[in-house]
């Protein structure tokens, strides 16, 4: 009898196996992909469906779009880019970057760059203690700590004045954060989403199709999007991290109405509710008038759009490219685009921390120091303490600050957005910024074969994990 149930359950793995073989094949990216999980899969199903269950996910096939299922917004995105259009073209091609984000690049804009985590929450506090009538946050990581209570309170004394609260977290970046926590947000009032009853992943062992943008807006005039999520380490106050270095931005003008827009599609996506009469769509012009667009990306779209961000901007920079991001471990395509930039002679500069959060990323990023050091790019570690910041800076008139890090994860398996500019003025403070931090970064000198041993050995056996990290 055993033996019979053992050969069943055997017989059962292998048609798991086989047909989650066939998924491989028919949605990975690459065939070296798709053969290694053939390979994987029906060799060792024991071994292979549980890791496929684990990583294999690709798409949000039956991801909601706000904008797609209303055709008011579609509408809507018509007039906005008709009644927005910059009087003069950006300097910077935007023509990619508004396929990419199915929006168009509009004028009248202003940004404020904030620069560590003090800057970040009192500017995101200032303005949910101004808010009139909504308030629409959303973060990746939000913590019961010292942090965690000064936004849980924040809200709910907006909540108390009248003003409509809307929360969104994300279950497996946020899987330690209590119940009690947003328990007590909603016996005060505050609209918060339960993330282990919305679609996607639930489990913390569930750990691609994340939802890792971190979003603010206030009245659909103010908005907010950056690294820095919730909690007491991204105020410096973790001895492991040091000093924290990230970057968020204040955004003013039609920008907003974007970012609002991407946070009205991931609320259909978690509730199946329509947003879109319920908010101001009537952001008022900032005097400065940059050219700025917000550029989500996602597992949910037809296209790698995350890559795509990265190649786009990459390939029209004709003097530089730097880059600031924590983790660097790059698909073929962006890696090529990167080596090639340098080979033309630009001044191509990554910026990545010295300290460590996850350590297989930060092995697997010494395996291509190498390749891209030897096309001419020049690879900056931060010193003082771990630097989470993403920012990306192309010549002297396209800067994005946002949540999308240099990696396969941000890519093609999480959830992002960058907000993008067209306009020297905020080049030219994104440039002063990183200029700064590399007055606080060391240039990479050594090669893999003159790295201590565990990083020698390591970094090639975490480099087999790219697609993942």
């Amino acid at each position: 009898m055993e033996t019979e149930i053992f050969i069943l359950a055997l017989t059962a793995l292998e048609i798991v196996a086989f047909w989650f073989a066939w998924r491989a094949v028919s949605s990975a990216r690459t065939s070296q992909g798709a053969i290694g999980w053939v390979v994987f899969l029906i060799s060792a199903p024991y071994l292979g469906v549980p890791m496929y269950l684990f990583l294999g996910h690709h798409k949000f096939k039956d991801y909601l779009i706000a904008r797609r299922d209303s055709e008011d917004v579609i509408e809507g995105l018509k007039s906005f880019k008709s009644a927005n259009a910059p009087e003069n073209s950006p300097s910077f091609p935007a023509e990619a970057f508004e396929k990419i984000s199915e929006m168009p690049a509009a004028r009248g804009n202003n940004m404020t760059l904030l620069v560590d985590g003090q800057a970040t929450f009192d500017a995101i506090f200032a303005a949910i203690d101004s808010a009139e009538t909504y308030v629409l946050v959303q973060f990746y990581i939000i913590r019961d700590d010292a942090l965690g209570l000064a936004l849980q309170n924040r809200l709910i004394a907006a909540a108390a004045r009248g003003v409509t609260v809307r929360l969104m977290f994300d279950a497996v970046g946020s899987t330690k954060l209590p119940p009690a926590y947003h328990q007590h947000l909603r016996e005060a009032g505050v609209q918060v989403v339960d993330p282990k009853t919305t679609r996607g992943p639930k489990s913390r062992f569930q750990v691609n199709l994340r939802n890792h943008r971190k979003t603010v807006v206030v009245d659909g005039k103010v908005g907010f999007t950056g690294g820095l999520n919730v909690g007491d380490e991204y105020m410096g106050l973790d001895p492991k991290f040091g000093a924290w270095r990230d970057t968020h931005v204040e955004l003013h003008g039609p920008i907003v109405s974007q970012l609002q827009l991407i946070f009205a599609e991931d609320w259909h996506w978690a509730t199946s509710e329509i947003l879109i009469g319920d908010l101001n769509w009537e952001a008022p012009y900032a005097k400065e008038d940059m050219t700025a667009m917000i550029v989500p990306t996602g597992p949910g779209d037809e296209m790698e759009t995350g890559a795509l961000f990265f190649f786009s901007a990459i390939s029209a920079a004709t003097r530089r490219v730097w880059i600031a991001s924590p983790y660097f471990v790059p698909d073929k395509d962006v890696l090529t685009a990167l080596k090639h930039a340098a080979l033309r002679g630009l001044d191509v500069r990554i910026l990545v921390p010295e300290v460590i959060d996850h350590k297989i990323p930060w092995l697997a990023a010494h395996a291509y120091f190498d390749e891209v050091r030897a096309a001419g790019v020049h690879i900056w570690r931060y010193q003082p303490g771990f630097m989470h910041q993403k920012v990306v800076l192309v010549d002297d008139d396209f800067a994005a600050i946002g949540t999308s890090n240099l990696d396969n994860r941000s890519f093609r398996l999480n959830f992002e957005a960058m907000a993008a500019f067209f306009d020297p003025r905020p080049a030219a403070a994104t440039a002063a910024m990183l200029e700064n931090d590399f007055e606080h970064a060391i240039l990479l000198d050594k090669s893999l074969s003159e790295q201590p041993r565990h990083i020698r050995i390591g970094a090639p056996i975490a480099r087999l994990f790219a697609p993942v990290l």
